[in-house]
């Protein structure tokens, strides 16, 4: 099978979409498909270095180091009518993105679409309330115009489909359990964060930005670390809030985007992850963390009603409740047993979402696709 996949955001970048992206890109390939990825050029990328379909790109308001693509639809209806793909997936609602949907549907080709970033969210967040409803009117038009929209939750397909979206499906998103495992603690990297002994090493990975809920993460340590002092905050990520967030708490440690092995050691080497975003689609670090025997304390949606409410109740908290999530955070940071207890608990949910079998079920689905196409 012939595949093309379309984003506006790709890794170097880093962040969900990117890596997700980028995952299900992996696993069609391995799987013996060929895929067509459609992006923006990156800034660094030197002409020639990639067999990809590259767009002019332009930087995202107010989001330093992410872009979104320009429209494309000349030169996609030229590339699709050259070398036609069986199946279109589009991962984002950009410009590019509406463009390669209208290409698809030019040519009869089907196309699929992630549902992967609440922009009717970051209109609260960015102080423009006002404009969710519309956020969320344009987001159901785009998704509205594909044959099917891919989510990660059973929590976000009932919530599209009550709000008017079509064709909702739900697909799992994997984790590679060899690579985040308990088994990669290291004591030299706690080291390096000024820890040594039984200190408590509080963690948050992540874009570092409005939408993240951060302020709360910093209020439930510092109330933890009013009872645990040995206590230190280590940030990874990156963001346009971090270095307000770094003048304003000097004593934090900031460790910058880390990818692969290297993150996998800074989960590993954590003892709790506060987790307040209030914006995700999913939280791919949810299943990061687990995976990595580290607890977590987060809401009740996404990732965490997905696969931690079962396995650690107690680190899951009613959304929005601020209290709460202080309560649970100062309970397992200064409780060792119970810390203890969310940790043995957490990995084993993971057991079972292996990347390979979030290839078969993508694939599976753009193949059904293909089929409906030719009938």
């Amino acid at each position: 099978m012939r595949y093309a996949i379309v984003t506006e955001t790709y890794p170097p970048e880093v962040n969900g979409v990117a890596l997700t992206v980028q995952a299900f890109e992996a696993g069609l390939r391995g799987r013996g498909h060929e895929v067509d990825v459609v992006r923006p050029h990156h800034r660094d990328e030197r002409p020639g270095g990639t067999d990809a379909m590259l767009v002019r790109g332009a930087g995202l308001p107010r989001y330093p180091g992410l872009q979104f693509g320009l429209p494309a639809r000349r030169r996609l209806l030229a590339r699709w009518r050259s070398r036609r793909p069986d199946a279109v997936y589009v991962a984002t609602e950009g410009p590019l993105g509406w463009s390669a949907v209208t290409a698809a549907r030019r040519l009869g080709i089907p196309v699929a679409s992630g549902f992967h970033t609440r922009f009717d969210h970051y209109m609260r967040d960015y102080g423009a309330r006002w404009l969710a409803p519309a956020a969320l009117a344009w987001m159901r038009r785009f998704h509205n115009r594909t044959q099917a929209t891919l989510v990660p939750t059973r929590e976000l397909a009932d919530e599209l489909g009550a709000r008017g979206f079509a064709q909702v499906r739900r697909l799992p998103r994997g984790i590679d359990i060899a690579r985040f495992n308990p088994a990669h603690r290291d004591d030299g990297l706690r080291r390096e964060w000024g820890i040594a002994g039984p200190g408590l090493v509080v963690i948050h990975v992540g874009r570092i930005a409005a939408e993240k809920n951060l302020d709360l993460a910093v209020r439930a340590f510092r109330r933890l670390q009013s009872e645990r002092p040995d206590a230190r905050f280590v940030w990874v990520g990156d963001g346009p809030a971090r270095a307000a967030l770094a003048d304003a708490n000097p004593d934090f440690v900031f460790r910058g985007v880390q990818r692969d092995d290297a993150l996998a050691r800074h989960f590993a080497s954590a003892d709790l992850f506060l987790f307040p975003s209030l914006s995700e689609t999913f939280g791919n670090v949810t299943l990061e963390a687990m995976a990595s025997g580290l607890p977590i304390v987060a809401y009740d949606y996404g990732a965490a009603r997905e696969h931690l409410r079962d396995a650690a109740p107690t680190a899951v908290v009613p959304v929005g409740d601020e209290a709460a999530f202080i309560d649970a955070s100062l309970h397992l940071a200064t409780d060792d047993a119970a810390r203890g207890a969310v940790a043995c608990a957490v990995r084993p949910a993971t057991a079972a979402l292996h990347p390979g079998r979030l290839a078969a079920d993508f694939d599976a689905m753009l193949q059904a696709l293909a089929e409906e196409a030719r009938r």
